[in-house]
């Protein structure tokens, strides 16, 4: 028998074999008001003529009652979000109206639940409800704009 002796898991030993996803450093950039920071890219997908990429996102947590004043979505590709705690978290999504978002509905996830949000959908910013608000996220990464944002004339407050 021979033996094998494990080893660190670091980016550069792991390399020949694919990518290492962790939240090392400081955010690449922060999103979602300022409140989330997003490890951008952390992995390179083939998936022939187009690319996908999985991010991290460590958002901060939010309390109820929440004030939602935005929504955002995607219209080059749908956005996953997996959270890397048992956590629950609050989801927000609202029907397209004529390119405008209609009224929103609220959804608490169940421990170990992530979503998929189909592409154009609109849909709140990440609201984690537990620390760390940690979330691995596979979306569209390429040129171009992906993003449209609606802020409401008047928020609304989500409760239970």
């Amino acid at each position: 028998m021979t033996a094998i002796r494990i080893e660190p898991l670091t980016a550069e030993a792991f390399a020949p074999f694919g990518d290492v996803l962790d939240c090392t450093g400081e955010p690449d950039r922060l999103i979602n008001q300022g409140l989330c920071g997003r490890w951008h890219d952390l992995a390179t997908l083939d998936f022939g003529d187009g690319r996908a990429g999985i991010s991290l996102f460590r958002s901060e947590v939010r309390v109820l009652p929440y004030l939602l004043e935005m929504v955002e979505r995607h219209p080059d590709g749908s956005q996953a979000f997996l959270p890397m705690t048992e956590h629950p978290f609050l989801v927000v999504v609202a029907p397209d109206e004529g390119g405008r978002p209609g009224r929103p509905r609220a959804f608490r996830t169940e421990p170990g639940q992530g979503v998929n949000y189909h592409r154009g959908t609109w849909h709140g910013v990440l609201t984690p409800l537990h620390a760390p608000g940690l979330f691995a996220v596979v979306d569209r990464i390429g040129a171009g704009a992906n993003l449209e944002e609606h802020w409401f004339e008047t928020p609304y407050t989500v409760s239970d």
